[in-house]
């Protein structure tokens, strides 16, 4: 019975870090062509997953998931020639946000068939212990 409760611990945890994912994905969509207050371009999120390491687990091919951090992306700015922006430099340059939108799309919904995985896995354990649970009646 523990192997059953130790795969709703796996699927859970992989469920968790991807509506993590998908929150900072919806957060970097949202914030597409914003600025913070100080006039600096939204720096795009990023999220970091680490697995949960444990030796007797992992010979079982038992590896949980975690969020490790959320971290702004590296990714250099966008940079385009606009006098007339009220974000222009001397220059007339503006630094736009480093969120490009097919990217983030492609990230969305590879975050959401994730998190449908774990949700079929969790939901297929669950009957595999209500048929066990039957079948002991």
């Amino acid at each position: 019975m523990n192997d059953i409760f130790r795969a709703f611990q796996i699927s859970a945890s992989g469920m968790y870090a991807q509506r993590i994912r998908m929150n900072t994905i919806a957060s970097n969509l949202a914030n597409y062509e914003s600025f913070k207050q100080t006039g600096e371009p939204f720096t795009k999120l990023e999220v970091l997953f680490e697995a949960v390491y444990n030796p007797e687990r992992y010979q079982k091919g038992e590896v949980p998931v975690r969020v490790r951090e959320i971290r702004e992306s590296d990714a250099p700015y966008k940079i385009i020639f606009d006098p007339d922006h009220p974000m222009a430099d001397d220059q007339g340059y503006v630094r736009l946000p480093n969120v490009e939108l097919a990217k983030e799309m492609a990230d969305m919904i590879s975050a959401m068939r994730s998190y449908e995985a774990n949700l079929n896995a969790f939901n297929l354990t669950r009957e595999i212990a209500n048929t066990t649970i039957e079948l002991w009646r």
